[in-house]
């Protein structure tokens, strides 16, 4: 049974960092891309950015320059390191594969961005 867990959320400044964390139990993490997902409220689920297993990585447009995905395939562990972050980065953050598995979706965790 896959099982995603994402940490490392907060409440951090204009202009901070943050680094979110997505420890994955089952056979996802052998076999899919990864990828951070971010919703925020009154809008869509968006991609972030992913990873594949061999570590080609793509982003959203919006955060190109300031989000790195990484992933340590020995830990099953995805990360997102977020830089220069912004009041419109505020969103619940997820991970899942991609394309994402609808049954895979966690509880996410909360980035809020404000000063």
């Amino acid at each position: 049974q896959v099982q995603l867990v994402e940490s490392g959320g907060g409440l951090v400044q204009p202009g901070g960092s943050l680094r979110l964390s997505c420890a994955a139990s089952g056979s996802i993490f052998s076999i899919y891309a990864m990828g951070w997902y971010r919703q925020a409220p009154g809008k869509q689920r968006e991609l972030v950015a992913a990873i594949t297993r061999g570590g080609s990585t793509k982003y959203a447009d919006s955060v190109k320059g300031r989000f790195t995905i990484s992933r340590d395939n020995g830990k099953n562990t995805v990360y997102l390191q977020m830089n220069s972050l912004k009041p419109e980065d505020t969103a619940v953050y997820y991970c899942n594969g991609d394309p994402s598995v609808p049954a895979y979706w966690g509880q996410g965790t909360q980035v809020t961005v404000s000063s």
